[in-house]
């Protein structure tokens, strides 16, 4: 038994060291070629999605008139029940809004 723990202390011990000298990542975000476009209740979309999304993202989702708001309605609850996104409940109509009159 004292074999096994020493074995699972070194392991730690390696593992830790091994993270301690592990070098940063940096990179680089491409420039945006897409803006959030005026309306109401922007700036609760960009509160909530930008930190996520770029508007480049959204702008790619489907484009049209049939279900445009239970289409965004649905994205914005997977994006809090799949994804976690902490949107506030009282938030969610207002991007729903925003999304559906704006793309």
């Amino acid at each position: 038994m004292t074999s096994k723990l020493l074995a699972s202390l070194a392991a730690i011990a390696t593992l830790s060291i091994g993270a301690a000298i592990a070098a940063p990542v940096n990179y680089t975000l491409p420039e945006e070629t897409a803006a959030f476009k005026p309306g109401p209740n922007l700036d609760v979309v960009q509160s909530n999605c930008s930190g996520c999304h770029s508007a480049d993202y959204i702008k790619t989702q489907p484009q049209g008139e049939k279900f445009k708001k239970d289409f965004w309605q649905a994205e914005v609850t997977k994006m809090i029940k799949v994804y976690g996104a902490p949107i506030d409940q009282a938030d969610v109509g207002k991007i729903v809004e925003y999304l559906s009159a704006t793309y």
